[in-house]
């Protein structure tokens, strides 16, 4: 798991018990996740067609730094698959997990569109290059 994103808990982003918002947590994990399909995929066309059962750990409280982790899982034809954990950058506790996330490669009308990658797995790390 890599974590790349880091944010600050603020007032705005808490529910009515005064801890992180779960919307707001969502909102976070799709844009990083997107962002990191995009990256995969060279495309900025990519929508998100899936996100397994979410399941929330422990929760966070206002100025907690809180950090957003993902694995490559698998390609496929037009989709790519993560796996995600957020957790508190301080403390490594576990706030959420979500065992997958898939998006979707798409062209300018939004249909499913190939993306022409291919994966070569060296050293646990996920490759990505063009067929």
């Amino acid at each position: 798991m890599v974590f790349f994103t880091r944010k600050l808990v603020k007032p705005g982003d808490l529910n009515a018990n005064n801890t992180l918002f779960g919307g707001q947590l969502l909102k976070w994990i799709d844009e990083e996740a997107g962002i990191y399909a995009m990256t995969k995929l060279n495309n900025a066309r990519v929508v998100t067609k899936f996100m397994s059962e979410i399941n929330f750990i422990s929760s966070a409280s206002q100025a907690d730094v809180i950090e957003i982790g993902l694995q490559f899982i698998s390609i496929g034809r037009t989709s790519i698959t993560f796996k995600c954990e957020v957790r508190n950058l301080f403390t490594k506790k576990t706030i959420i997990s979500i065992e997958r996330i898939v998006f979707v490669n798409v062209d300018k009308k939004g249909m499913p569109k190939p993306h022409g990658k291919t994966l070569e797995i060296v050293q646990d790390e996920a490759i990505f290059s063009a067929k």
